[in-house]
């Protein structure tokens, strides 16, 4: 996930996810997230771009987009090519 400019976040062991996220400004948000969860061979990547911190104290809620778009389709190919070379 470096390759593709990614910071590791941590870890949650209670689902075995590990968390990365690639900034697209000098400030905390807009920024890709990803979460990877390893299956024996396979690797899934679920990827959402957060658009802005969550509303309230408190609420892990936060403005993300989940949807397929030109934007998460870009980043998604950046993620499959490190993940193919």
């Amino acid at each position: 996930m470096r390759q593709a400019g990614y910071s590791y976040v941590g870890r949650d062991e209670r689902i075995e996810e590990e968390a990365y996220e690639r900034r697209l400004s000098s400030g905390d948000y807009p920024k890709f997230h990803v979460y990877i969860k390893r299956e024996g061979d396979f690797v899934f990547v679920n990827l959402h771009l957060d658009q802005k911190e969550p509303s309230y104290s408190g609420s892990p809620a936060h403005s993300g987009e989940y949807e397929e778009n030109e934007v998460l389709q870009k980043e998604a190919g950046i993620i499959k090519k490190v993940f193919s070379d």
